[in-house]
């Protein structure tokens, strides 16, 4: 039984509904509530920049795990 005043957990998953790739970027995007754009900004730039983004994507990608709320079909 779960008590009233515990606050809801929140939980990172990769999205479906703001997916270009992995859905990574969207599902970063989607748990901190802001546009996916930006994030997808931030990721290009730490590529670019400092070369860690792109191996954060793939890593991301095979452990984040898909939301369970939205359709993968």
């Amino acid at each position: 039984m779960a008590k009233k005043n515990q606050p809801e957990v929140k939980r990172l998953y990769r999205s479906r509904k703001d997916r270009i790739l992995g859905g990574v970027c969207g599902g970063v995007a989607e748990y901190f509530n802001i546009d996916p754009v930006i994030v997808r900004v931030l990721w290009i730039l730490a590529t670019l920049l400092w070369g860690f983004g792109l191996l954060l994507y793939i890593t991301m990608w095979i452990i984040v795990p898909r939301n369970p709320n939205h359709n993968w079909a």
